[in-house]
């Protein structure tokens, strides 16, 4: 598939608004060839705050499960879900809501058990359609650009149009999860795809109220993403925890921003995890950078949200111009005149040398305070972007009609990232990730 993202607008043909709590949100990815972007709202104000349950137990995540996944531009996850189980691969995806897996009609019956790649209804005891009678297929408020629909059979009907021409679409179902014997899910909302132009479906893990993780009330999640192969067509493999992490006793927490729902703001996410960016580095150089730009204004637009679902990371006007300037600065007569990747990223290099541009350049450090950094070393600073063309994996986010820095898993190589959803607070620790695995 072709590394290129393309700018997608996601329309959901859903039964029902899902309230406000799940209206709409700015999410910006590249899970596999494209990038979904849907609009934004919410809160007027936000602080900063490090919140926990009353009585939070050390892991009150129902579930513990341990599961590697595949990487090369998705976190690819292969999840066992129906009764007996089927595994589907899904990507995920902490910058979206609904879970969708890739579904075949029930009139189709075969002897055999479908691909992994595809779910049959009719051999699970406990899939179950929902109706057009469920609530959540009721609209109560104009949420949506599109009306809302029920499909001929009164089963909740939802669509996902793209820009390029990519679409998936379906029901709107009930499944449930199987991690073991006695680690099964209740049935879970899900979206089940009986027409698709993409092969794997989403998890959905964001903080929204219909996202995997709130629906199977985890308290926390956490994975390790390698580098990637430098062979073409080989993907890398990461290790993925629900619960408690082992690891975890050398994570150091920065607090998720948190926004009231007193207000919206339109440019604002308010169910992405939002973290307080201060300042981003280069050698030993910090950027003068206004620290604001990397938080939400009176609109919401500055947000800045780690996303596993995003391949590159995408910086505000404001700071992506002073990254730009800073890396002509040091390597400006190398850079590819006129090549934009993506249609976002223009520092880009001819020739398959990409360890000596990194190394002229530096590290890059993303800065959140009370020594929290993420660190991307200088010798995989540059992505290989096909045709001997390597990239800082930064874009432009005014490019994709954007407002959001959005940082992507490239620069989350190498790294525990972990989602204390429990704690509002997200994780960070260096690792070897690709020897973690077995």
């Amino acid at each position: 598939m072709s590394h290129i993202s393309k700018l997608l607008y996601i329309f959901f043909f859903l039964c029902n608004s899902v309230s406000s709590s799940w209206s709409s949100s700015l999410s910006l990815h590249f899970p596999l060839t494209s990038l979904r972007l849907t609009p934004t709202t919410n809160s007027s104000s936000f602080k900063t705050s490090l919140l926990s349950r009353r009585n939070p137990s050390p892991s009150s995540s129902p579930y513990t499960f341990r599961s590697n996944f595949k990487y090369s531009m998705a976190l690819i996850l292969s999840l066992p879900i129906g009764t007996p189980s089927q595994s589907q691969e899904l990507v995920l995806d902490t910058g979206s809501q609904l879970s969708w897996i890739q579904c075949h009609p029930k009139k189709i019956k075969k002897p055999l058990p479908p691909p992994t790649t595809s779910f049959d209804p009719s051999l699970s005891s406990s899939f179950s359609d929902l109706p057009c009678s469920h609530p959540l297929c009721k609209p109560r408020i104009p949420d949506f650009t599109l009306p809302t629909s029920c499909d001929s059979n009164r089963l909740c009907h939802y669509s996902y149009f793209y820009a390029d021409g990519t679409f998936a679409e379906g029901n709107l179902v009930k499944e449930k999860f199987t991690f073991s014997n006695s680690q099964i899910t209740p049935p879970l909302i899900l979206g089940c795809a009986k027409e698709s132009t993409d092969e794997k479906g989403i998890l959905g893990m964001n903080l929204g109220r219909l996202s995997f993780i709130s629906q199977a009330k985890i308290s926390k999640f956490s994975y390790c993403i390698p580098t990637r192969s430098n062979q073409p067509g080989l993907a890398s493999t990461g290790s993925f925890y629900l619960g408690d992490n082992p690891n975890s006793r050398g994570f150091k927490y920065v607090a998720l921003l948190t926004f009231p729902q007193s207000q919206r703001m339109p440019n604002l996410d308010p169910l992405a995890y939002t973290v307080p960016l201060l300042g981003i580095r280069i050698g030993q150089k910090r950027l003068n950078i206004p620290g604001s730009v990397f938080r939400p204004d009176a609109g919401g637009s500055g947000q800045t949200m780690v996303d596993s679902g995003s391949e590159f990371t995408h910086l505000v006007d404001v700071a992506y111009d002073k990254v730009k300037e800073e890396i002509v600065r040091l390597v400006g007569s190398r850079l590819k005149k006129g090549y934009v990747y993506g249609s976002t990223a223009d520092m880009c290099f001819d020739g398959n040398h990409p360890m000596v541009i990194g190394r002229l350049i530096g590290d890059l450090v993303f800065e959140f305070g009370r020594g929290v950094e993420i660190l991307v070393e200088k010798q995989r600073l540059l992505v290989n972007v096909g045709g001997g063309i390597h990239c800082v994996g930064i874009g432009r986010s005014s490019m994709l009609g954007a407002a959001s820095n959005i940082i992507g898993n490239v620069h989350q190589q190498n790294l525990w990232v972990e989602f204390d959803v429990a704690n509002r607070r997200v994780g960070f620790s260096k690792a070897e990730c690709s020897r973690l695995s077995p």
